[in-house]
């Protein structure tokens, strides 16, 4: 069996230049060379500890260097790796290792009783944990690369979506077209030997794929930061020199609602790849903070990319690459231009990808031979589209459906809030009511009536909340993504206001 190629170009890379950087985590900075012998170090400890090619080994580690020597380790070896939410407990995480049937898991040492109590659930499970014996085991193996046996076969790496709504569901790219990606790294411009910088999670495809993979792809040095800050995330892109950053929508907000500092643009950046910035804060962001903001879409789940290189504030942008995207209405019939609907795709190749264990959900999702992303958008003429929310957290007041998003969008730009969250809360009308938990910013106070007051004329009248609710933070998984399944599930509480007017039913 072949190797997997990214570790063919690590090992190219170490051959290019192996004291070069290829990694900077806080004050550590690990080398091409360094990198490749400590993947191949846990490759040959998995294999002492009875993994075989074709097994799946999952991952539950904070973002770290040992999180890549484990990743590109268990590739190495001829496994597949399984990277767990850091962050998932009890039947979600028993529910991951289960369905993944994965033979190993490479754990942090804090987060060992959280496998501790689900160990009966999980009896294929054998543990290698970091910063006890076994992960010092794994790090103490020959730093050779492993021979791969004769007619081995590598399993097929899995990743779970974060569960919002429902159990995780495991993405399985078999069939992944990596041209679209590599297309979309190009246009970052970045040249070799430059630093790019990502603090979100590893267990996500942004940061794993995009960064840190696209590191070794395209020989840039990647810096990592342990987790976001907003208070420390300028000083990370100083200290790091890094050229570039990805972020995702809420990351862009809360960094604006940071008081201003006057070397705000005196930092090295140039670009920022982002996903789901907002229309509002585009401008002021590019502005205050000397980066140009380059938007895209793109989904773990299915080969396609929207790329908005013209700077349109609040597109995604237009199609990148051979894969072809719609809008549709419920019954699958394309939607006018203007109009929001269902953002749909198809690739030349087919069905590339699958959800392990759930072929219902795989059906459903590419019913009519188009892969149904869930997320709401709409298109113009030009051909770009803009993300009008998730269709699972859309609402129906009315008559009329009302996204998440769209009421988001406008509070959020209020001096005075950090961020929001809208989400359906039952009416004795029939259909939904809308309810608004806020975040403020630090030192900033606001009421609910002025909250609705700069709703109206900013969004229609029907989707002006009926309640709001103030607190200290929101319900997120570890991606940044609020958890609506829980506020819709606290519904209306003792400290949710109410409109005089409102209609919605007290849970």
């Amino acid at each position: 069996m072949a190797r997997p190629a990214i570790i063919d170009l690590l090992e190219q890379r170490v051959r290019e230049h192996p004291h070069s950087a290829y990694l900077r985590f806080g004050e550590r900075v690990i080398s091409w060379s360094e990198t490749a012998e400590s993947t191949f170090r846990v490759a040959n400890g998995l294999r002492e500890l009875g993994v075989a090619p074709g097994d799946r080994v999952a991952i539950m580690l904070p973002n770290s260097p040992e999180y890549l020597f484990a990743y590109y380790g268990i590739l190495a070896s001829g496994a597949a790796p399984v990277p767990v939410n850091v962050a998932q407990r009890g039947a979600a995480l028993s529910h991951i290792l289960r369905d993944s049937g994965a033979a190993a898991l490479v754990v942090d040492a804090p987060l060992r009783p959280f496998v501790d109590l689900i160990a009966g659930d999980i009896p294929q499970v054998r543990l290698a944990v970091r910063g006890e014996e076994s992960w010092e085991r794994l790090l103490g193996a020959s730093s050779l690369p492993p021979e791969m046996p004769t007619g081995a076969r590598s399993g097929l790496g899995i990743m779970y979506t974060s569960g919002t709504t429902g159990p995780p569901k495991g993405v399985v790219a078999e069939g992944y077209d990596m041209s679209h990606l590599h297309q979309l790294l190009g246009m970052f411009g970045i040249a070799k030997g430059e630093t790019v910088y990502t603090c979100l999670p590893l267990f996500h495809g942004n940061a794993l794929i995009l960064s840190a993979m696209g590191a070794i792809w395209n020989d840039w040095t990647l810096a990592l930061g342990e987790r976001f800050s907003a208070s420390r995330f300028w000083d990370d892109i100083r200290r790091h020199d890094a050229v570039m950053f990805t972020a995702l929508g809420a990351i862009i907000p809360i960094l604006l609602k940071q008081p201003e500092r006057p070397n705000d643009a005196d930092n090295p950046a140039r670009l920022c790849a982002s996903a789901a910035c907002p229309g509002w804060a585009w401008d002021e962001f590019q502005s205050r903070f000397g980066v140009r903001l380059l938007e895209f879409y793109g989904l773990v789940d299915y080969p396609g990319y929207l790329i908005n290189d013209e700077g349109i504030p609040g597109a995604m942008g237009r199609v990148l690459g051979a894969t072809e995207f719609r809008v549709v209405d419920d019954g699958d019939a394309d939607a006018p231009a203007g109009a929001v609907g269902e953002l749909v795709m198809q690739h030349p190749g087919g069905r590339l990808t699958h959800y392990h264990n759930n072929p219902e959900a795989t059906e459903l999702a590419y019913r009519g031979g188009w892969f149904h992303t869930g997320d709401l958008a709409s298109s113009d003429e030009r051909g770009y589209y803009t993300y009008r929310g998730r269709k699972k957290e859309s609402m129906r007041r009315r008559g009329e459906n009302i996204s998440a998003w769209e009421i988001e969008n406008v509070v959020n730009s209020h001096p005075a809030v950090a961020e929001s969250a809208a989400h359906a809360v039952a009416s004795e009308l029939g259909e939904d009511d809308v309810k608004l938990v806020v975040v403020l910013r630090p030192g900033y106070e606001a009421t609910p009536e002025e909250l609705i007051e700069f709703c109206s004329g900013r969004m229609a009248d029907y989707a002006i909340p009926g309640y709001v609710e103030f607190r200290e933070t929101l319900p997120k998984t570890g991606t940044h993504r609020v958890q609506y399944a829980l506020l819709k599930a606290e519904g209306v509480t003792p400290g949710t206001w109410r409109r005089p007017d409102a209609s919605a039913a007290r849970r």
